[in-house]
């Protein structure tokens, strides 16, 4: 086993896997200096508001065009998420060269879509739970998450409308996708998962930590 450091820097959680174990902590109480010591970090940077002090033992993580035969679909291929591609990576490895789709759930909602021939369809993009309801300050919200129907008070309507945008926006999305590719796997990941999980109506696979899997596939085939 390599002294390698694979770090999943999100917007909201900072992730990382060392030596087959993984570590999570809140972005805004990451530090660099507290990771064990390692002879290299490979790293996938996601969040606006987090600084890398870039070390010479650091490498970070910009998508590419190619991983074996998975192929991106943005014509610029850094500009897509990395976070977005080390899932698709480690789904592309799940999936055994299958086609597949990826449902991350994080601050963001991202979806992409690999058909059977390891070609990116692409994806799409939308807000995640905590930042909808975070957009109105003085609109509270109810602690049992629930969905469908409607409240009778502003903290059960905002709380069943918020997360009926959120699950009605990821099911329509893949029943319209899985209706052009019949056969693919759905793979979920990201820590709004366990908020959402009990109202979706499709089956899945969720792997709490696909990017962190997908950082050391890319780390161990892409130097």
């Amino acid at each position: 086993m390599n002294n390698y450091i694979y770090l999943d820097i999100g917007n909201t959680n900072t992730k990382w896997k060392f030596k087959g174990k993984y570590f999570e902590i809140p972005t805004h109480k990451f530090n660099l200096d507290d990771l064990p010591n390692s002879s290299k970090i490979w790293v996938s940077n996601v969040s606006s508001n987090f600084v890398l002090n870039m070390k010479s033992d650091i490498v970070l993580v910009k998508s590419k065009k190619k991983y074996k035969s998975l192929i991106n679909a943005y014509e610029e291929p850094k500009l897509l998420g990395s976070d977005r591609w080390l899932a698709m990576i480690a789904s592309y490895e799940l999936s055994l060269g299958g086609g597949f789709i990826v449902v991350d759930i994080g601050s963001a909602v991202t979806i992409d879509i690999v058909d059977n021939s390891g070609l990116h369809q692409g994806g799409i993009i939308f807000p995640g739970l905590l930042k909808i309801r975070n957009t109105f300050e003085y609109f509270s919200v109810e602690k049992e998450i629930r969905s469908k129907g409607i409240g009778q008070s502003t903290k059960e309507a905002w709380s069943i409308g918020t997360l009926d945008l959120i699950v009605n926006g990821i099911n329509q999305k893949i029943r319209e996708l899985k209706q052009k590719t019949p056969q693919a796997k759905i793979y979920l990941t990201g820590g709004g998962f366990e908020d959402i999980k009990k109202f979706l109506e499709f089956s899945y696979v969720y792997h709490k930590n696909l990017v962190l899997d997908g950082l050391e596939l890319f780390a161990n085939n892409m130097r």
